[in-house]
């Protein structure tokens, strides 16, 4: 099979031949239809995240079974299926006290002695597979422990983008914050996540929704989905959003990972308000609480993946996409073949459009 294969940060991924191995117990094949391009995965390209490489990075993705593991009793073959990063094992404490989200999904994964699930076809060198899945590619093997079977009906390009940005901008809402139909939001950063927990605070009912980000582009979107108010994401941005509330937000959602970001958030609070961080901040990076934030019962929190119980979550938004809940056709901004996912990657870095999407067989 083809795939994008990151050889080393800051370098263009690679298009190689690889291998997948024969799915084990608990293990499926997936034909690969659709995969988004997220900034996690430009993390890792670019060096800020490490990981050991060579390895084929993205995670955003849906497809189809192709053969499944003499174990496996959550799909079948055939089956339309979204793929989750955060595989969980079912049985640590995470897992039983209903924080799957949270497992290290170690079981997951081969053994230090069982064959890799990647090699290269022309050496038989092992590739590494990136976050449980390595997505850009033309199959996945993974665990059954992520992916979920979906109805037949929905489009694999835009269910591939429930896969990350929409779980996890969706799950901010609807699992971290919690929102109460009524209550303010802002949202701080309108890429592939801002835009879904625009779009779920719509769907969840909040009174007023307010995007925040530095592209005009981005924040015609957010409107197009649900945002009450647009305003650019500049010095005063937090000053005026406090103005525009009365007293600030109950909910901040800071989707972008920039420090700056979180620092809005933060100070767009009102009293008793929650920021919820799910952007990948640098490594070395701290937000925090003031002694008069903490004074004023103001909380923060992370929320990785959304906090999401993807075998749950993702039929319902498949669901809501099907009733015309959940817009996923503003949040694509272009659908293209493997071979252009480093040109993706570079207008992913100008910030002027959401979602690439890549379709195999384009």
């Amino acid at each position: 099979m083809k795939a994008a294969v990151l050889v080393e940060p800051g370098k263009p991924l690679e298009i190689q031949d690889l291998t997948v191995s024969k799915p084990g117990p608990h293990e499926v094949l997936i034909r690969t239809a659709a995969c988004g391009l997220c900034h996690s995965d430009l993390h890792f390209i670019e060096g800020a995240y490490p990981h050991p490489l060579p390895a084929v990075p993205g995670h955003e993705a849906a497809g189809i079974v192709e053969a499944v593991g003499s174990e496996v009793r959550t799909v079948k073959v055939g089956d339309a299926v979204v793929t989750c990063l955060s595989a969980f094992c079912g049985h640590c404490e995470f897992c039983v006290t209903g924080r799957m989200s949270l497992c290290l999904g170690g079981d997951t994964r081969r053994g230090a002695g069982q064959p890799p699930r990647l090699t290269r076809t022309d050496d038989g060198s092992t590739v590494n597979q990136m976050l449980n899945l390595s997505a850009f590619a033309e199959q996945m093997l993974v665990h059954e422990h992520a992916c979920v079977a979906i109805t037949p009906d929905m489009p694999l390009d835009r269910a591939a983008v429930i896969g990350c940005a929409v779980t996890t901008g969706a799950g901010a809402v609807f699992n971290a914050a919690k929102l109460t139909p009524g209550e303010t939001i802002c949202v701080v950063g309108c890429g592939g996540v801002g835009l879904a927990t625009v779009n779920a605070a719509k769907i969840a009912g909040a009174g007023r929704i307010i995007a925040v980000d530095p592209m005009p582009e981005k924040r015609e979107l957010a409107l197009r989905l649900g945002a009450t108010d647009a305003i650019d994401a500049g010095p005063d941005a937090a000053k005026e959003i406090v103005e525009m509330t009365k007293g600030g937000v109950h909910h901040a959602i800071e989707a972008v990972g920039r420090p700056a970001s979180g620092d809005l958030a933060v100070a767009s609070l009102r009293r008793g308000g929650t920021a919820t961080i799910l952007g990948m901040m640098p490594l070395n990076h701290k937000v925090g609480l003031s002694a008069m934030d903490l004074l004023s019962d103001k909380k923060l929190q992370g929320a990785i993946m959304g906090g999401n119980h993807f075998p749950v979550d993702l039929p319902r938004l498949v669901d809501f996409y099907m009733r015309g809940l959940l817009d996923l056709d503003t949040i694509i901004a272009e659908r293209i073949p493997l071979e252009g996912i480093n040109d993706g990657f570079e207008k992913m870095k100008q910030g002027h459009s959401a979602r690439s999407v890549i379709v195999f067989g384009q």
